[in-house]
């Protein structure tokens, strides 16, 4: 069942929508900002090096939020287990004012035929979206061979539709928000 359901300056507008830096957002509980003018600028404005330390910074906040994802079988995060990693992170696009930035996640499952899979890779894909910023495209897979079912499970997480389909059943919610609440230390 769980494989076919699947902040600087803020001025409230609605119930759900808030204004960041004049952009209006959907999403109160996104917890990434950018930086002043960070997407805005012009792409060709800027030189080399400057867009390899905005798509290191980007990849490194993409890294610290799944890291602390709690596997939903074992009282560790999916960083311990190694089933997330910074290398299997990529900045495919930085985008412009009129593109998004596009990411790759990739992670890897324990074993080949890990059941919770699906679960964690929708985990994932809940916490990015509640955390970052709507003009960046996230693409979630599992490592190329790391898993039976690999290409249905690609398929599911990152589907529109499945992930809201999914997240409308409680019991599958709250399984995920359980996994991506972060511990008070």
């Amino acid at each position: 069942m769980l494989a076919l359901l699947l902040n600087k300056t803020k001025t409230f507008v609605g119930m759900n929508e808030v204004m960041v830096h004049g952009d209006l957002i959907d999403n109160v509980n996104r917890a990434l900002q950018r930086p002043s003018n960070f997407l805005n600028q012009e792409m060709d404005e800027l030189d080399e090096e400057s867009i390899s330390k905005r798509k290191q910074d980007l990849k490194d906040q993409v890294y610290d939020c799944i890291r602390t994802i709690k596997d939903p079988e074992k009282p560790s995060t999916l960083e311990d287990l190694e089933v997330v990693y910074e290398d299997g992170i990529q900045v495919k696009s930085l985008g412009g004012a009129n593109s998004p930035s596009v990411i790759h996640v990739e992670f890897n499952p324990t074993v080949p035929h890990c059941s919770l899979a699906t679960l964690i890779g929708l985990c994932m894909r809940i916490k990015l979206q509640r955390t970052l910023l709507q003009a960046i495209k996230v693409d979630i897979t599992i490592k190329k061979g790391a898993h039976d079912t690999e290409d249905e499970i690609n398929k599911q997480v990152n589907d529109k539709e499945r992930v809201a389909a999914a997240m409308e059943n409680p019991n599958l919610r709250e399984m995920v928000e359980n996994c991506i609440r972060e511990c008070d230390d």
